[in-house]
């Protein structure tokens, strides 16, 4: 490497002579510092040290005479490589910190995701083309997050020969990861494109074909381009291939959503309608969304400079990356009212199944378990309450006066049923 290095100095000098005094080209055993004027000349730590921080800087002073700056103790030209190594062991300690953090976000947004997707498979009232989009959207965050917590093991377990190899699990799970990611994006994007043509051009067509937002969803064919090459960092230019896309998904759902605020808040101004009501619900949690999800690539978009400025950025990051699974859970299913008329409905049921009320009344009759049938339409409100009237009929006044508080309480409970089932889904 020396002799490298002292060959390029004759290359550069028989072009360009130096001008006044400066430091001769030299080798200090680590890197090649060129020809350089007085002062202080930089160049990154190099990665050939795995105690050593490539995104750290090493320093080289060139004195005003001409000759490279001598350690005091030494007496010999130094180097300041100390910046490479001193904070490796708060790297560390912080990188593992951030991968618990990120196993902690993704395995509550697969727990929380699964929990969606039955409860929207369970309850056919829930079911249409809507909550189609939604399961496909939590399926694309829970393989992602399946990806992310295998990808960032395998990482961690195999950190001191993965940046230096091209394995076949290295490039399969940087694939599966870059795509899963890609398709949350882009499934998001198709509930924008539902939502624009339901309330824009849903005079122009009928029902929709799912078909087409499914091939938009898992369709990202160019997140294959990593195979070329194991991405796993993103100091490359090349990952804008993949971010690229990203960028205009959001961008477009964003214009897209907004349109329709626009057309809603003008129908709600002339008709206050209560259909443009629940559609201004459902465009607001998707509105909401898009900066959650995308908050790692509007508002971090660079990765700033200094240790304390990158671990507060690479901190926030994480928590927007790895928790999105949970906020789509959370402001899709778990806030969404039908769901929650469904399970309450339900939650109802059983009780009165069970013979069991809210208030700690006593069991009900067999003869209501046996004749009793809860459905989860309204249609079954008036024999329900006919069915749940008959055990008091059969019994005598006295008994039923004797249970007065135990009726009350029975009637009470039904007409909080009642009130449920009528509810619209």
């Amino acid at each position: 490497m020396s002799s490298v290095c002292m060959l390029s100095k004759f290359n550069v000098m028989s072009m360009l002579p130096p001008v006044g005094p400066y430091c001769n080209r030299t080798w200090d055993g680590w890197l090649c510092w060129g020809d350089s004027a007085p002062g202080t000349v930089i160049q990154m730590c190099p990665l050939y040290f795995q105690d050593f921080d490539p995104a750290e800087r090493v320093t080289k002073v060139c004195n005003p005479d001409g000759q490279w700056f001598h350690h005091p103790e030494s007496n010999r030209v130094w180097t300041n490589y100390t910046q490479c190594s001193a904070y490796m062991k708060e790297k560390i300690k912080f990188a593992i910190s951030l991968y618990y953090l990120a196993v902690v976000g993704h395995g509550l947004s697969i727990v929380s995701l699964i929990i969606c997707l039955i409860i929207f498979s369970y309850f056919k009232s829930l079911s249409c083309q809507r909550i189609s989009l939604h399961k496909n959207m939590f399926m694309s965050f829970i393989l992602n997050s399946i990806f992310t917590i295998m990808w960032l093991s395998y990482n961690m377990v195999n950190n001191q020969a993965m940046p230096s190899s091209n394995l076949v699990s290295c490039k399969l799970l940087s694939v599966l990861v870059q795509y899963t990611s890609t398709s949350t994006y882009f499934w998001m994007l198709c509930e924008g494109i539902y939502l624009h043509t339901l309330i824009i051009v849903a005079v122009f067509v009928g029902e929709q074909q799912l078909f087409w937002y499914y091939t938009l969803g898992w369709g990202e064919f160019f997140s294959f381009l990593v195979w070329f090459r194991c991405w796993i960092s993103a100091n490359t230019q090349l990952v804008y291939i993949i971010h690229g896309p990203i960028y205009a998904a959001l961008v477009v759902n964003f214009f897209f959503l907004l349109n329709i605020v626009r057309v809603l808040i003008t129908k709600l101004k002339q008709t206050h309608c209560a259909e443009s009501t629940a559609y201004m619900k459902a465009v607001r949690a998707t509105l909401i969304l898009i900066p959650l999800l995308g908050a790692q690539y509007i508002f971090f978009p660079w990765r700033p400079e200094g240790y304390i400025s990158r671990s507060i950025h690479d901190f926030f990051v994480n928590i927007f990356s790895h928790f999105q699974g949970l906020l789509v859970a959370i402001i899709f299913c778990f806030c969404n009212t039908e769901a929650q008329a469904a399970l309450q409905r339900k939650w109802v049921q059983w009780k009165i199944a069970w013979g069991k009320t809210s208030w700690g009344g006593t069991p009900i009759t067999n003869h209501y378990h046996t004749n009793s049938s809860i459905t989860e339409t309204s249609r079954a409100t008036i024999n329900l309450e006919q069915v749940s009237l008959a055990p008091c009929e059969q019994n005598s006044e006295k008994t039923c006066g004797q249970k007065n508080n135990s009726n009350m309480c029975n009637n009470r409970e039904l007409d909080m049923l009642n009130k449920m089932e009528t509810t619209k889904i």
